[in-house]
């Protein structure tokens, strides 16, 4: 399977300078993942130079197989207990303002991680009083109590991916639904202030799928919308079907915006985290 060239408007500087090396020193310290090395993240230079990461909880191994996503999977290893403090001191040894955290999928667990969250969220506030805090959690199999679990942390912004359209949702995401992930996503906006989704596009969608996507959300109170490319991680990951121009994002953006949501971020390199830290305002 031939691998598409990338157009010029997806080719990025690796800049490796001195906020880049701070980042990464901290990681190294504190032992932390971060989605953007195991998510194989376009913007990593970008975001790391800017003295900022996504970190990455709960393992780098994830109990599914998504066909777009580039994270290990496999049997995760037990929980370790010290990792919401090294999180919380990285956070602090950065400085970071705004911090945005993921997780792998854990079914592996009674409660798919939904208390490990918790207390992630409150020793992170507890030595960062002053940074806002966004996480992007997985579906919790549609299990309202263990979302709850995590929205009574109360983070100032709570994420759940769509990642693609219904029709394609079955194609590319492992044991997610569509009609799941936006039950999840109807309950957290019922029950937080700010709720957020993306999706990527170039899997084969249609322009008419995107739309009804972005009024999904919409429907389901969500507030924050972001649209990125999907970039094929390896030959054995779902296949580009099509580099989307950023004139076709642009548009998107503005589609988004009339049909209601209070902010739209939407490109090339966009990815949940991308300039996350406006999305708090």
């Amino acid at each position: 399977m031939n691998i598409q060239r990338k157009p010029d408007w997806l080719k990025i500087k690796l800049a490796k300078d001195n906020h880049y090396l701070q980042v990464k020193s901290s990681l190294d310290k504190h032992r932390m993942h971060t989605i953007c090395i195991s998510g194989d993240c376009p913007n990593m230079g970008e975001c790391w130079s800017n003295g900022t990461a996504t970190f990455m909880i709960l393992g780098d191994i994830c109990t599914r197989n998504c066909k777009f996503c580039s994270v290990k999977t496999g049997k995760p290893l037990p929980i370790d207990e010290s990792e919401p403090e090294r999180l919380a001191l990285s956070i602090k040894e950065l400085n970071i303002k705004h911090a945005v955290i993921t997780s792998v999928d854990r079914d592996d667990l009674k409660d798919f991680g939904a208390q490990a969250w918790h207390n992630t969220i409150l020793t992170v506030r507890k030595i960062n009083p002053q940074t806002t805090i966004e996480v992007l959690v997985p579906d919790f199999q549609g299990n309202e109590n263990y979302i709850q679990i995590v929205l009574d942390a109360k983070p100032d912004i709570i994420s759940h991916n769509l990642e693609t359209v219904k029709r394609l949702s079955p194609i590319v995401r492992s044991k997610a639904s569509y009609e799941v992930s936006l039950s999840v996503l109807k309950y957290m906006s019922q029950h937080s202030k700010l709720s957020k989704t993306g999706i990527m596009l170039g899997l084969g969608e249609t322009i008419e799928e995107v739309y009804k996507t972005m009024d999904d959300s919409i429907d389901a109170g969500v507030k924050i919308f972001t649209i990125g490319q999907y970039l094929q991680p390896s030959r054995d990951h779902y296949p580009v079907s099509e580099y989307i121009h950023p004139d076709v994002f642009s548009a998107l953006k503005n589609e988004g915006l009339k049909k209601g949501f209070k902010y739209v971020e939407s490109g090339p390199l966009v990815r949940s985290s991308y300039h996350a830290k406006n999305h708090i305002n």
